[in-house]
This record gives C-alpha cells, sequence and structure tokens, in this order.
C-alpha cells in the first residue's frame, strides 16, 4: 500500500493476518471498507496471499452493473453510486458463502480494464476457511446494503487521509486510460461524492486503519 502517516491507527500487517486467522470457527467473511483509492484491493490481496490456500478473495466490484444496463438506466455518469451495483445479488451470494460450505460456490469478478464484471470467474470452495471480500458499502445504512453487514464476521475499515487517497485514485484513472484532466475530474466529482457517503460508515466498522505498516 501507499505511504501514509503512521497515526494511531497504523496497524502492522503481521497482525492483521494474525487477526483474521484468529476469526471463526467455521467460514468467515472478512470485510474491507473505504472509499475509492483507499486501498482495498490492495490490502485484500495481500492478506489472502499471506493466509494461503484456506483463504480467497471476492470483491463486491463484481457486482457492478453492466455498461449496456448503465446506459439503459441512463446511470453511467454516475457509475460506483450504490445504485449501480447489483446489491441485493452481493447480499445473496455472502448468504450462500456463509451457508453453502461443503460445495463450491461461483462468484462475479470485476475486470477493470474491461470496466465489466466477469460472472463465475472466482470458485469459492470448502478448502476456503476464510472469504476476503471488500467494496465500498459494506457499511452503508440503507436496504438492501444493509443487510451485508449481518453477512460478515468483521468489517475493516481503511481511512489512509483524503489527500494521499485522491492521489492514488487519479493515478489509477489515468493508469486506465484516461487522461490527467479526465482523472481529476472524476477523482473530485462522482467519485468524491461517493466517498462522502462512505467514510460517513466510518463508525460502524470493527476496525479502523489509516496505514498498514509492513
Amino acid at each position: 500500500m501507499g505511504k501514509a502517516n503512521a497515526g494511531p491507527d497504523a496497524v502492522k500487517f503481521t497482525d492483521l493476518v494474525t487477526r483474521a486467522r484468529g476469526l471463526g470457527p467455521g467460514r468467515v467473511l472478512l470485510g474491507i471498507c473505504g472509499a475509492p483509492g483507499a486501498g482495498k484491493s490492495t490490502l485484500a490481496e495481500r492478506l489472502v496471499a499471506a493466509l494461503g490456500s484456506e483463504a480467497v478473495y471476492v470483491g463486491m466490484d463484481g457486482f457492478h452493473l453492466a455498461q449496456v444496463e448503465l446506459n439503459r438506466l441512463g446511470r453511467t455518469a454516475r457509475k460506483g453510486a450504490p445504485d449501480t451495483f447489483d446489491a441485493e445479488g452481493y447480499v445473496n451470494l455472502l448468504s450462500r458463502l456463509t451457508t453453502e460450505v461443503a460445495t463450491t460456490v461461483y462468484a462475479p469478478q470485476f475486470r477493470r480494464e474491461m470496466e465489466e464484471p466477469i460472472a463465475g470467474a472466482i470458485p469459492v470452495g470448502p478448502e476456503h476457511r476464510i472469504v476476503v471480500t471488500e467494496g465500498n458499502y459494506l457499511l452503508l445504512n440503507e436496504r438492501p446494503w444493509c443487510q451485508v453487514r449481518t453477512h460478515l464476521t468483521e468489517t475493516w475499515f481503511l481511512s489512509p487521509g483524503e489527500p494521499l487517497r485522491q492521489e492514488r485514485l487519479m493515478v489509477r484513472h489515468q493508469a486506465y486510460g484516461r487522461s490527467p484532466a479526465e482523472a481529476r475530474e472524476r477523482t473530485l466529482g462522482s467519485d468524491e461524492r461517493n466517498a462522502v457517503l462512505i467514510n460517513a460508515t466510518l463508525p460502524a466498522a470493527d476496525l479502523v486503519i489509516t496505514a498498514v505498516l509492513g
């Protein structure tokens, strides 16, 4: 993850791995929440790599509505807002992952280079005791998003500070083909409106992380 000031909520990565391993017993769903650019997917991928074969990464972004549907609904300019996801589908998947532990459940994956979700791309098998899921709206207190929290064993919120988060986001937008001006407009426009909504859910988290050390 990018550098951030080691404030009171800075946590050692090894401590996060230990905390994740200590959740349970049985199937564990660990949620990682935060605004765009907070570092959610980076931390999720690191955790799953460190936890090994007992863990799998399932992102909320797999439930983005397809571009053709966003166009039909007139929501393309607001892509990333709560109503541009199949929230009920995500809730249903989390429910299945909680209860269907003896069989393989398939989850979708968002391909950022295509800006589209791909169905059935992630197999979650009986060997996967820890499911790490990340997304913007895990703690949002409106239906159907408010049902997400009921399926999560624990939820961590990444809050690296707004200047760093926005900088990361602009870099990411440019990496996927936007001009500097377009990246800035997206970061400070629709992404920022979503970030305000997401950051307001921080108090509901089980753990707040400003920086990951190590």
